[in-house]
């Protein structure tokens, strides 16, 4: 017998989920039906009316699935995600107070109601954008981590032939690493070379790091064969 009548045998109580899905179905309906009235009512075409709705709370979804990631995605990526998850409910909140005040009477849709409607689809564009950018870098490029952090001690400037060594052995280390990476990606890809996501995944660099140190480690490869050839 479980130990809590209404309890999951994972321990989640089917109630609190039962209802989470009520709620988060009723929110969603009626703040597409407000959103989508004051589109029609700022001049949207019927047909494009859904639109408002879909893109503000749609991109409310990604921005807090992103903030609330984890480990799975960069502190940066978090931390913008947050303030936009924020932002997207805050229009969707808004959106829906003024169609209510307008239906009530109490509010005029004027010309800073149809501004502001218009410009949430490219706000909304631009602000995806970029937090698609910073989703797709994982962690701290490794090689500009280990630089920072050698030229900014107090004696950074009186050093620079000890600085330029240390950024020496961590390419070298990040290198070793691609390497290890590559040919344990072959081991279990029939041979077939690392790619490049995979090697960002592999050393939790950014993709534009990952995609210098790849191109490092093929040109080693082509040049050790070249001298095998001969």
């Amino acid at each position: 017998m479980s130990s809590e009548a209404g309890s999951s045998p994972e321990g989640r109580d089917r109630w609190v989920t039962a209802g989470m899905a009520i709620v988060a179905l009723s929110a969603a309906l009626s703040s597409f039906a407000g959103l989508y009235s004051l589109a029609v009512a700022a001049g949207w075409q019927r047909w494009l009316a859904p639109l408002l709705p879909l893109t503000v709370d749609v991109y409310a979804a990604i921005a807090t699935r992103v903030w609330l990631a984890g480990g799975a995605a960069s502190a940066s990526a978090r931390h913008f995600a947050r303030w936009n998850a924020l932002l997207a409910v805050g229009l969707s909140l808004t959106g829906n107070g003024v169609w209510h005040l307008a239906e009530a009477g109490l509010l005029g849709i004027g010309w800073p109601v149809v501004l502001a409607t218009g410009s949430v689809p490219p706000l909304m564009l631009g602000l995806l954008s970029h937090l698609a950018v910073l989703h797709g870098q994982d962690g701290p490029d490794v090689g500009t981590a280990a630089v920072l952090e050698v030229g900014s001690g107090p004696e950074a400037g009186s050093d620079e032939d000890a600085a330029g060594a240390e950024a020496e052995t961590a390419e070298d280390g990040l290198l070793a690493a691609a390497r290890a990476a590559d040919a344990e990606y072959r081991a279990s890809h029939d041979g077939r070379p690392i790619t490049r996501d995979a090697l960002r995944r592999a050393l939790g660099i950014s993709t534009e790091r990952a995609g210098e140190v790849l191109r490092a480690v093929r040109h080693e490869q082509r040049a050790a064969g070249s001298q095998h050839g001969q």
